[in-house]
């Protein structure tokens, strides 16, 4: 699944997507961890990494994105897709940021291999 914004529009799975879903339920859930909503947002649509998240995934598909922040500070994203009004969106359910190992591990996945 790849992910990224092209002239304001974001894609995933191939299905156009309109934006990034917030409301007051998901933002301060996002947040609890230290991670701001545009890191988030950042990690979304900056060529991250994603994985099915099928442990948490029950009455909706979830999903997660790995990633850097602008600052270079890898973390993890929660999310799943929403359709509103006929559109559909990314709606981020958790955010934090990666324990030092687990960025040593995504560095050296992310990391160009010798061949």
């Amino acid at each position: 699944m790849t992910l990224y914004v092209q002239n304001g529009t974001m894609w995933g799975m191939g299905i156009a997507v309109a934006g990034i879903d917030w409301d007051e339920g998901n933002r301060e859930k996002c947040q609890k961890h230290g991670v701001s909503l545009a890191e988030i947002e950042e990690v979304l649509t900056d060529d991250p990494r994603f994985a099915p998240d099928v442990r948490h995934s029950g009455a909706e598909d979830r999903f997660i994105a790995v990633g850097r922040t602008r600052n270079g500070r890898p973390a993890f994203v929660a999310f799943t897709f929403r359709v509103k009004e006929g559109r559909m969106f990314v709606r981020p359910v958790s955010a934090r940021y990666m324990h030092r190992k687990e960025a040593e591990r995504y560095a050296k996945a992310s990391s160009p291999t010798d061949d």
